[in-house]
C-alpha cells in the first residue's frame, strides 16, 4: 500500500479504501467507554491505557484483574474482550489458546453482549492464527467457515452480518492453503444476491494478495462482470497491485474501453501502482490524448508526478511543453509543488516571467516555486523586477506564507518604501495576518505616524 501526503489529496487523489481483513483488529465500537463510576473503573483504564501503548502482555494481566478483583463489576464483559484482543495481539501460541477461550466462554456467560459482533470476528481471527500454527482443530473449523461464504447470507428478516467472520476465515485459508482458498473465492464472487456485495468486495482484496496462474483472470472477471458497481472498481483498484505484462494491458483495455468513468478513474490509479515501465508508458500517452477526457488525463499526470522513476520534474517539464489545455498545464504546476529540485524552481520562476504565458498560469507558477525550493532572495529578487501590477501582488502573496525573517523584512521593506501604493496596501494587510512581534510593531508604529 502507499502513502499519499495530506497536500495531495486536495488536488483530486483519492485516498485508498482499505478492504484488508489482515488489517490491525479494532475495539468494538459500541464498547468504546466505561461505565462511569463503577468499582473496577480505574483499573480499567489502566489497562486500556496499557493496550493503547502496545504493551500486550501487561494489558492481558490488567483485564484479567477486572474479574477478579471486582466480581461484581459491570465492565467484566468488555474487560474479556479486551484480554482476548490483548492476547491475539501478542500473537503467542499459548496467549492465543487463551484469547480462543476467553471469547468462548463470553459467548457462553454473556450471550446478549453488545460487542458480540465483535467478538466473534476476533474469535475466527484467533482460530485462523491458530490453524496456521498447525492447531487441526482450528484449520478445520477455518475451512468449514470458509465454505459456508459461498452460501447465501440472507435471512428472512434481511442480510446477515457475517461478514467479517467469514473474510477473516478466507483470509486465514488463503495464508494456510492458497489451492484451497482461490477457488473458494472464486464461488464467493460468483454469487449475485445483494447481501454478499460487501463480501465480495473483501473477497477481490483477498485475491488480489495472492499472486497465482488465475489472479488476473479472476479479477478481470470481476471487473468486467460484477453487478455491484463498487466491487468492479475494487477489481480494477487491485490489479495495480498484481505484477506482470497481462495486468498492464488488461488495465489498458479497460482504460481505453469501459463507458464507466469511476472505473477508468480507477484503471489510472492501478496503472499508477503498478510501476512498470510499460504502465508508465501507458499513463504517459494517455496524459497527450486529446480524445481522453481531461479529468482523467489530469489524474494520469498527478500519479506520474508522484512517480520519481517517472522522469520527475523533467519529464513534467517536457509534458507541459507539449499541452494546450490550461487545466491540464496547472494540473502539472500542481504535481510539481512535490518536488524541491534547484531545476524546478529555475523552470518555475522562468516560467512566472513569460510574457506568452496567462496571468493565472504566471501566478501559479510562482506560487508553486514558493511552496517548492525557492528561496526567499529568489522571491524578493523577482519581486523587485517586476513592474506595478497583480504579479506584484502574487509574489507578496508568496512573500507572506513564508515563515522566515528575510521573508518579513522584505513585507516591511515594501510596506514601508514601495513607490507602488496597490503593493504597500498588500504587504500591510498580510504583515496584519503575523503575530510576529516586529510586525505588530511596524503596524503600531504606522499607525502612530
Amino acid at each position: 500500500m502507499i502513502t499519499i501526503p495530506l497536500i495531495l489529496l486536495a488536488f483530486g487523489a483519492t485516498a485508498l479504501p482499505l478492504e484488508a481483513p489482515t488489517a490491525p483488529l479494532s475495539a468494538p465500537t459500541s464498547i468504546l467507554t466505561s461505565i462511569a463510576r463503577d468499582p473496577a473503573d480505574s483499573l480499567y483504564k489502566s489497562a486500556r491505557e496499557a493496550l493503547a501503548n502496545g504493551d500486550y502482555s501487561r494489558a492481558a494481566q490488567l483485564f484479567h484483574d477486572v474479574a477478579q478483583q471486582y466480581p461484581q463489576s459491570a465492565l467484566i464483559p468488555d474487560a474479556m474482550y479486551y484480554e482476548a484482543f490483548a492476547r491475539y495481539r501478542s500473537g503467542e501460541s499459548a496467549d492465543l489458546q487463551a484469547a480462543r477461550s476467553l471469547l468462548a466462554s463470553l459467548r457462553s456467560k454473556y450471550p446478549s453482549y453488545r460487542g458480540r459482533g465483535d467478538a466473534s470476528a476476533l474469535a475466527t481471527r484467533v482460530c485462523g492464527a491458530l490453524a496456521q500454527q498447525g492447531d487441526a482443530s482450528c484449520a478445520a473449523q477455518i475451512a468449514q467457515e470458509a465454505q459456508g461464504s459461498t452460501t447465501s447470507s440472507q435471512s428472512s428478516s434481511g442480510c446477515t452480518d457475517q461478514d467479517d467472520d467469514r473474510a477473516a476465515a478466507l483470509n486465514a485459508l488463503l495464508q494456510m492453503d492458497a489451492d484451497r482458498a482461490m477457488p473458494i473465492l472464486e464461488k464467493v464472487l460468483a454469487r449475485r444476491d445483494p447481501c454478499s456485495a460487501p463480501l465480495r468486495r473483501k473477497a477481490v482484496f483477498l485475491v488480489s494478495q495472492k499472486e497465482t496462474p488465475q489472479t488476473v483472470d479472476i479479477l478481470t472477471r470481476v471487473a468486467q462482470n460484477d453487478p455491484s458497481p463498487q466491487v468492479r472498481e475494487q477489481a480494477v483498484m487491485w490489479l495495480g497491485q498484481v505484477h506482470g505484462d497481462r495486468t498492464v494491458q488488461v488495465l489498458s483495455d479497460i482504460l481505453h474501453t469501459s463507458s464507466d468513468p469511476n472505473i477508468r478513474d480507477k484503471a489510472v490509479f492501478a496503472l499508477s501502482q503498478n510501476r512498470s515501465e510499460r504502465a508508465r508508458e501507458l499513463l504517459r500517452q494517455y496524459a497527450l490524448d486529446a480524445s481522453a477526457p481531461k479529468e482523467l488525463r489530469g489524474k494520469a499526470i498527478f500519479w506520474l508526478g508522484q512517480d520519481d522513476a517517472a522522469g520527475g520534474n523533467a519529464y513534467l517539464q517536457s509534458l507541459y511543453g507539449k499541452l494546450t489545455e490550461p487545466e491540464l498545464k496547472d494540473k502539472v504546476l500542481l504535481a510539481m509543488m512535490q518536488g524541491h529540485e534547484t531545476e524546478n524552481t529555475a523552470w518555475l520562476l522562468d516560467l512566472a516571467k513569460r510574457q506568452s504565458e496567462s496571468l493565472e498560469v504566471r501566478k501559479r507558477a510562482l506560487f508553486v516555486a514558493g511552496q517548492g525550493g525557492a528561496t526567499t532572495a529568489q522571491i524578493a529578487s523577482f519581486y523587485d523586477a517586476l513592474p506595478p501590477g497583480e504579479m506584484r501582488e502574487q509574489a507578496v502573496f508568496v512573500l507572506s506564507q513564508r515563515h522566515d525573517t528575510a521573508a518579513l523584512d522584505k513585507l516591511i521593506s515594501i510596506a514601508r518604501t514601495d513607490k507602488d501604493p496597490d503593493a504597500r496596501k498588500r504587504a500591510i494587510f498580510w504583515l496584519g495576518q503575523s503575530h510576529d512581534p516586529r510586525a505588530v510593531q511596524f503596524l503600531q508604529e504606522l499607525i502612530e505616524k
